[in-house]
């Protein structure tokens, strides 16, 4: 997993409350066991037509937008189903990132899983960085994971609050076989006292 530290990019807005998982990544595409290639699906109903052309109309699609690291939400972001997918497909299109006043449980969980920080805020403060995000191509907002401070396009900063244990495993990308790597050694030592010790398992 990719560590996560510092992010500077585009933010884009999607002012939309309970955005579930179907929405984020339809069904049609779980058949997939592979992290990489979803991004082309992500947000597939709202992003095109059913011919596959684009709808100019969504966020996304709009030239500002299209190379955006952060979104900006609404409540309830990632409700639904638990597919592992949808941090996948958002991770595959671009988005290191996802600002809202509140989560998903399991989502926000297999969030920090897969390298993307989701970040809970007040929404006064969300709406202030929804209103900042419509700036377009100058939506430019600042994420400093250690010093856990967002800093938007006029300069100002606001704190957010992190899991300490979930920080520390994004800054130096970690995920749960990275965490069980960690302990190699004494798997390996284990493993050897136990063909030592009952060797007729």
């Amino acid at each position: 997993m990719e560590p996560f530290n510092k992010l500077e990019g585009v933010a884009a807005p999607l002012n939309m409350i309970n955005v579930d998982t179907d929405m984020i990544i339809p069904k049609q595409y779980l058949k997939t066991i592979q992290r990489t290639g979803l991004g082309k699906a992500l947000f597939d109903e709202m992003r095109h037509n059913q011919d596959g052309s684009e709808k100019p109309e969504f966020v996304l699609n709009k030239p500002a937008y299209r190379n955006a690291k952060i979104l900006v939400t609404g409540d309830n972001f990632g409700c639904g189903s638990s597919r592992e997918h949808a941090p996948w497909a958002l991770l595959d299109f671009g988005i290191r990132c996802v600002i809202a006043p509140s989560f998903a449980d399991i989502f926000y969980g297999n969030c920090f899983k897969n390298g993307i920080l989701p970040i809970k805020l007040p929404q006064e403060i969300v709406d202030k960085l929804l209103d900042d995000a419509e700036r377009g191509a100058n939506a430019i907002i600042s994420i400093d994971l250690e010093k856990q401070e967002i800093k938007g396009p006029d300069g100002g900063t606001v704190t957010f609050e992190v899991d300490a244990f979930r920080k520390q495993c994004l800054l130096n990308g970690w995920d749960d076989i990275g965490l069980t790597l960690r302990n190699e050694d004494k798997v390996t030592s284990f493993e050897q006292q136990q063909k030592t010790q009952t060797p007729w398992i």
